[in-house]
């Protein structure tokens, strides 16, 4: 081998270890930004009670990573490819990084974490100075010390939360524009599938080790380290429980920022694949043309924008598409937002147990289905009407199977005074003074401490004095009291902290539960890319790239932003009964009703799915009537080229961009 050869093979091997090292740095942002967005999604009921919030604002939190996100949207698909793609991504991965230590960092500015409580672990305090007491005065409670009411600003902290979640937002813009448009431009055209479908692995890897760490997370106590965890009086399934959110959001800053190291070492631009055997020719020739080509491209953006803009709001089939995604996913991004607190709520579960059991169940038949959908795509090359009813007909059916999930449910928890009587008899609501009885009324018990004890009788109680306890034995979790006035049992009535355990039958509805959720994530994953390709299908390939993004842009704006708000309102208006702060301020919601937030969490979502039907089936009818890939079509029409090679260059393009919205439907549900 000559001295020109070696050089030229040197060259090529050289191009292809910076695709490939391109490849993996993309796929590792894939797994930070997922990795992150899981965490954040898993983390929110820590963060609600963290600040006491309401679930309305949590839900806006949720939603500021969209607002972000649309801030750059626009920039990064315009003029994104005119820059420095890899320098872009990495500074990208680094803001997202900025933005998940900024969440962090109220945990670091804040005093402890101090949870509503009856019960004080200070040995400065009788034994008995929570319980019931006849004739006990005021001056027995807790005060509160005006300044300290001044220092609860601390809950507008939340405000670094909000921040950091839009420059993390912010952050993940350019990185799957700019990385699938790189790979596409510096690789074969055999090969861009089989990069995509690499990087796709990122999206499942990242959620699933983001649910791991939320899960373990969940199970610390926020302020470990710092206090005693022995003296604590709550565990992890208590509705006040804070476990160590800020920790995961560390990590995820720490994996951001490396992940962003990488992208600074790579070139702006490469050979294409195959073409790297003359270097000297390429560099002088290849970038010259690449940047004549990025100047037509830029001009003739800017000069078909408002056509093509109009051309898609007079495509039927694409405005229907786009109202279906939009009202599709107000009701996922609903579901998946919210269900560890429908978990905790409705089984009696940790938020540490729930994550887990999210991501056991949903994650993996999610990643099988839209893998078999794509083969089922492949080999048995379904055309666009026959994908439009794969889509429609797999959707009806996990639709219909969705309806059971309403079967599987439980009691609200009994709470004397709340959702039943002290007599143990089951009541629509109980409000405000109902919490005292016969039994307590001498005690003179704080009414709006949510310290909750489980009786012998199987009923829980607010606290121990509204349980009417007079004495106590032990400390921290095996504390039990005894002598309760309002425990009807035979023997020596006591009780012990906590609420009671929801049962046996309570626990395997939950498993039915979970069941139904898997097959159901399972089938409506097989319609996902069938979906995807009726629409990128039924517009132009001249139109693809500003179809997608618009696409993307309402599902957003329309979805992603507006949905967690109105049901964070919504499950808000079902809570029983609201922590108390120090100074008399409503904090986080303890406990809610159980069949109402089961009729919000199951019932909305039903009926915005069940209104998407009626554009679905009208996408049908009108795909009747199209000439389709495949077919005897004539020209000019939307779903179909007469000409062999755009039809090839079409499937090329369809099968990128179907792999690449697949990963933020993947990402938007998680």
């Amino acid at each position: 081998m000559g001295e020109s050869e070696k050089r030229i093979e040197t060259h090529r091997i050289r191009c292809l270890s910076k695709v490939k090292m391109f490849l993996l740095a993309l796929t590792c942002a894939y797994v930070s930004k997922t990795l992150s967005g899981s965490y954040m999604n898993s983390m929110l009921t820590q963060i609600e009670r963290q600040f006491n919030i309401p679930t309305s604002l949590v839900g806006f939190i949720n939603g500021s990573f969209e607002i972000g996100n649309l801030l750059l949207i626009i920039f990064v698909s315009y003029f994104g490819t005119k820059l420095h793609r890899p320098i872009m991504i990495g500074i990208g991965c680094a803001v997202m990084g900025l933005g998940c230590f900024l969440i962090s960092l109220p945990h670091f500015l804040m005093d402890r974490y101090e949870y509503e409580s009856t019960v004080s672990v200070s040995s400065n305090l009788s034994s008995n100075s929570f319980l019931c007491t006849e004739n006990r005065t005021e001056t027995s409670r807790p005060t509160q010390d005006p300044s300290e009411c001044v220092k609860e600003v601390k809950s507008f902290m939340w405000v670094y939360v909000l921040v950091g979640n839009i420059i993390r937002g912010m952050g993940e813009t350019p990185i799957m524009p700019l990385g699938i448009s790189y790979i596409e431009d510096f690789s074969k055209s055999e090969n861009s599938p089989l990069y995509i479908g690499f990087i796709e692995t990122g999206t499942i890897i990242g959620p699933l080790i983001g649910l791991l760490l939320a899960s373990f997370c969940a199970n610390i106590y926020v302020d470990t380290g710092s206090v005693n965890t022995d003296d604590l009086t709550i565990t992890p399934t208590d509705t006040r429980w804070v476990g160590a959110w800020w920790f995961g959001f560390l990590i995820c800053a720490g994996v951001n920022v490396l992940t962003a190291i990488p992208f600074f070492f790579l070139p702006k631009t490469l050979p294409k694949e195959g073409l790297e055997d003359n270097p000297d020719i390429i560099k002088n020739d290849k970038e010259e043309k690449h940047r004549e080509e990025f100047k037509k491209e830029k001009q003739s953006i800017t000069k078909d924008f408002l056509p093509f803009m109009k051309s898609l709001s007079c495509n039927p089939i694409y405005m229907l598409f786009i109202l279906i995604s939009v009202l599709q996913f107000n009701a996922f991004v609903n579901m998946f937002s919210f269900m560890p607190k429908y978990l905790e709520q409705q089984y009696g579960k940790s938020t540490s147990e729930a994550i887990f059991l999210i991501g056991i169940y949903n994650l993996p038949p999610i990643c099988i289905g839209y893998i078999v959908g794509g083969l089922i795509m492949k080999k048995f090359k379904i055309t666009v009407k026959q994908a439009a009813h794969v889509a429609c007909w797999f959707s009806i059916l996990e639709y219909l199977l969705y309806f059971l999930s309403f079967l599987m449910t439980c009691d609200n928890s009994p709470v004397a005074g709340i959702t039943t009587s002290y007599e143990g008899i089951q009541q629509d609501l109980y409000i405000g003074n109902e919490v005292l009885a016969d039994c307590n009324k001498l005690c003179n018990c704080p009414t709006k401490i949510w310290d909750p004890v489980c009786g012998d009788n199987g009923l829980s109680y607010m606290s121990a004095c509204l349980a009417g306890c007079e004495t106590s034995v032990g400390t921290g979790l095996g504390m039990v009291f005894k002598n309760c006035s309002c425990i009807q049992t035979s023997g020596n009535a006591s009780a012990v902290l906590g609420l009671c355990y929801k049962g046996y039958d309570c626990s395997m509805m939950l498993q039915y539960f979970l069941i139904l959720s898997t097959i159901s994530s399972f089938i409506y994953s097989l319609a996902a890319i069938p979906g995807y390709m009726v629409l990128l299908r039924c517009i132009k390939s001249e139109e693809k790239s500003l179809g997608v993004g618009l696409h993307t842009f309402c599902t957003r704006i329309f979805a992603g932003i507006p949905a967690p708000i109105y049901f964070g309102a919504l499950v808000d208006a079902t809570c029983l009964h609201w922590g108390t702060l120090k100074c008399g301020k409503p904090g986080a919601c303890r406990i809610y009703n159980t069949d109402n937030f089961r009729h919000i969490y199951l019932g909305l979502p039903a009926g915005l799915r069940g209104l998407s039907f009626l554009p679905a089936f009208l996408t049908l009818i009108l795909l009747r009537k199209r000439h389709l890939p495949g077919e005897n079509d004539s020209a000019g029409t939307e779903l179909a080229d007469t000409k062999v090679t755009e039809k090839e260059t079409e499937c090329k393009d369809g099968h990128q961009n179907s792999k690449a919205l697949n990963d933020e439907e993947l990402k938007t549900k998680l």
